[in-house]
């Protein structure tokens, strides 16, 4: 049981961010904000969704993409969060786990996800 102040607090919050619906196995890209010194820049982060964790405000997602010479890097982004200032799905991913991990073993074609056909 939650606290009521605390869900209308995060209901508030969650209101403002149109967050499309996705989950693991879906390719996304994240366009992020990055701070420099003073400067500031928008900085695009695609990549296939591994998982997604927790829920409300504090809800999180891990994000995949292969990097330089074949390197897999891995961000966990909060969902909610005021750096992440959109969010789109490249691509729905047909998977029969909720969890990912492990395409963190895989390399190559047999680290693609089949695309889901409606």
């Amino acid at each position: 049981m939650r606290n009521k102040y605390i869900e209308n607090f995060e209901k508030a919050q969650t209101a403002e961010k149109n967050i499309p619906d996705f989950r693991a196995g879906d390719t996304v890209r994240l366009a992020v904000t990055i701070k420099e010194g003073s400067k500031t820049r928008t900085q695009n982060y695609e990549g296939v969704c591994i998982a997604l964790h927790g829920e409300g405000t504090g809800a999180t997602m891990t994000v995949r993409k292969i990097g330089a010479n074949s390197v897999g890097i891995e961000r966990i982004f909060p969902i909610y969060s005021d750096s992440i200032t959109d969010i789109k799905v490249i691509r729905r991913g047909r998977v029969r786990r909720a969890k990912l991990f492990y395409l963190r073993d895989l390399a190559g074609k047999k680290a693609r996800i089949k695309e889901l056909r409606k």
